[in-house]
């Protein structure tokens, strides 16, 4: 487990990052931290640029028995995301490639240009059996780089034709190039979208998710799904204990002016490398919050900067948190917000026509 991290490059220029440290990756053997030579000649500044490699998987969909999620498949089509939101709790997965959780989660991206085909390829085999798909539960399916390498795209088409249902979470305002596709499946009751949003103060939000789009275009992207018949799910997360959950009743609001018919919610979860990243967050960015912000946190998670048990990790525990959640509870009663969507329609599924396929009989 980090618990501090190493000495950051001083002659590194990133800007609009979460953060310019670099924690090794946990499962190497070896770390590299920077020092200075002793030499009194200025170093020469590295500006830090996106990087982004392919990677040519042969199975794309991802499984989980996780009790507190409402989906037990999931595809991601980027590794690594470019919105760099400091809370990520999706940094720690970065190691398992030789990556740095920190800069390197923003910067060092991994592109998966075949996740349409291989997609296709999973639908296909005899033993599958549909249920609801989610799209981007562990970084961004529209991040700026789909802008370029259009997989997203490409896997929603291969969703719509199979009538496979799908679940969306999302930030990006790119979503809404594919709205031809989203509203042709969510009349055929295949597809919802979640739509993050975290805080309604662009100057917080520029400073905890650097190259996201800012809270009210998120607000605006609502309105174009919303408008196109795409149902709409707000998703209030993470929201920061003593930081900016006293926003909670405002963005619901805002949200469900949007079109957001629920809304679901949770508070900033910190695995692994990801609290270290957050308090060092903390200290440069709302030194006046720090200490209040990670007292609050583990007063919810039982002293602790995180806890990972299933039901507990999303809301936390104590008089706090349950004072959180019934202020939520209110809120959502109040402004008419449904308890869910309705479920997914599994029952149209089926293998699409090709050309050159046998025509039935009847």
């Amino acid at each position: 487990m980090v618990t501090a991290l190493p000495p950051k490059d001083p002659t590194l220029r990133a800007p609009a990052r979460g953060t310019l440290a670099q924690p090794a990756p946990r499962f190497d053997a070896q770390a590299r931290e920077w020092a200075h030579d002793g030499w009194d000649l200025p170093e020469d500044e590295r500006l830090v640029k996106r990087e982004i490699s392919v990677e040519r998987p042969r199975s794309v969909i991802s499984w989980n028995q996780s009790p507190d999620l409402g989906f037990d498949r999931a595809l991601n089509p980027y590794r690594g995301c470019e919105h760099g939101c400091i809370y990520c709790y999706a940094r720690p997965s970065h190691a398992y490639l030789g990556l740095s959780p920190g800069l390197d989660f923003e910067t060092r991206l991994i592109a998966r240009p075949d996740a349409a085909r291989v997609l296709e390829r999973e639908l296909g085999k005899t033993g599958y059996r549909v249920a609801p798909l989610a799209l981007g539960s562990n970084t961004d399916p529209w991040q700026p780089v789909e802008q370029h390498y259009r997989i997203t795209r490409s896997v929603l088409e291969v969703l719509r034709d199979w009538r496979h249902p799908v679940t969306i979470t999302t930030r990006g305002a790119m979503v809404e190039r594919d709205l031809d596709i989203l509203s042709d499946m969510a009349v055929q009751g295949l597809a919802e979208v979640g739509v993050s949003v975290t805080t309604l103060d662009p100057a917080l939000a520029r400073a905890m998710e650097p190259r996201a789009p800012s809270p009210a275009r998120r607000l605006a992207t609502m309105r174009a799904l919303s408008d196109a018949g795409v149902p709409v799910r707000l998703m209030m997360a993470p929201l920061i204990p003593g930081l900016s959950d006293h926003e909670a009743e405002a963005i619901l609001t805002a949200a469900r002016e949007a079109g957001a018919r629920t809304a679901w919610w949770a508070f900033v979860r910190l695995p692994g490398e990801v609290a270290p990243l957050f308090r060092d967050w903390l200290e440069r960015v709302r030194p006046g919050h720090a200490v209040k912000v990670m007292n609050r946190v583990r007063e919810m998670r039982g002293g602790r900067d995180n806890d990972p048990e299933f039901h507990s990790r999303f809301r936390g525990q104590g008089p706090y948190a349950d004072m959180v959640a019934t202020r939520i509870r209110v809120a959502c009663n109040r402004l008419g917000f449904e308890a869910s969507l309705p479920p997914l329609d599994c029952s149209k599924f089926r293998k699409p026509p090709r050309a050159g396929d046998q025509l039935s009989l009847f």
